[in-house]
């Protein structure tokens, strides 16, 4: 049932993908929209995703709860029709100017020495565009992303982050924990997403509630002296975007690599926290953090 059901999904989504690059990008991400809003909430719980939104901004009214929801509903479709586009982002066709990056000054530092660094950032508006402005500025790095439980989706998917986005992708686990430490050790900067659930990394308060988090930036910051540098991105309005490169930091440590490793996760939820709050109609809400 499993394999009907992938493949369903496959055919479906290919379908999808057609129509968008046949009606353009602006009125596919505007389709992906109104999808989003219908048929995002189907597949999901909408008690954790009201309950996330409890834990992370407290009790809101009734009609600002349900424009946060419907928000996020409408950028994961916009996000989803923009994927056929991401050749079309990558190279910036002619008309083509859909993201503004503010603190390139500091990919210029960065790029100059030659500097391993951690990026990080949250599943914000397209999540997919931080990596790849990176590699356009010349960053020289490699992203992490999980790969997709559809396996008749996910070597299409794995194509386009490839071709696309960039071209060194190490899958999370293991595995890609060694790949992700040689790829620093032969100077590559690290892009990944740090808001999300995983499933052997400590407990640490994340809007005021213990949630499993994943130590990679702080382990590396440690062992290799890697900068780390916020990022956060923002749609403004359709498929368009602007991207901030925060300022970089170093850590201190104090010699007690345990507690230097909770500290600086720590402080990286903190962060990301801000980004949250600052705006929080473009967060997945919908994803079990707090399980």
């Amino acid at each position: 049932m499993k394999i009907i059901k992938y493949f369903f999904e496959f055919v479906t989504i290919i379908s999808l993908f057609c129509i968008f690059k046949i009606i353009g990008l602006k009125n596919a991400s505007n389709l992906g929209s109104v999808l989003g809003r219908f048929i995002g909430p189907l597949f999901r719980s909408k008690h954790i995703t009201k309950q996330n939104i409890k834990i992370g901004l407290g009790e809101l009214d009734q009609k600002k709860e349900t424009e946060i929801i419907n928000s996020m509903w409408s950028n994961i479709g916009r996000t989803f029709a923009e994927y056929p586009f991401l050749k079309d982002f990558k190279f910036n066709k002619i008309n083509f100017d859909h993201i503004k990056i503010n603190g390139t000054e500091y990919l210029d530092e960065i790029k100059k020495n030659n500097e391993p660094t951690i990026f990080y950032s949250c599943h914000f508006a397209n999540f997919e565009l931080m990596a790849m402005e990176l590699d356009k500025f010349g960053i020289k790095c490699a992203a992490i992303y999980r790969p997709l439980n559809n396996f008749f989706l996910n070597p299409l998917m794995e194509y386009l982050r490839m071709k696309y986005i960039c071209p060194n992708q190490i899958p999370k686990g293991r595995m890609g924990m060694r790949e992700i430490i040689s790829k620093v050790k032969d100077g590559y900067s690290i892009a990944l997403m740090v808001d999300q659930r995983v499933s052997e990394g400590p407990r640490t308060p994340f809007f005021n509630k213990l949630a499993h988090t994943t130590t990679i930036p702080a382990q590396l910051a440690l062992k290799y002296n890697c900068k780390l540098v916020p990022i956060s991105l923002e749609r403004k309005e359709g498929p368009n975007f602007e991207m901030t490169i925060h300022e970089p930091y170093k850590i201190e440590k104090t010699g007690n690599d345990e507690e230097d490793t909770k500290n600086i996760t720590l402080k990286i939820n903190q962060i990301i926290e801000k980004m949250i709050i600052t705006n929080p109609k473009q967060w997945i809400w919908s994803h079990n953090r707090w399980k």
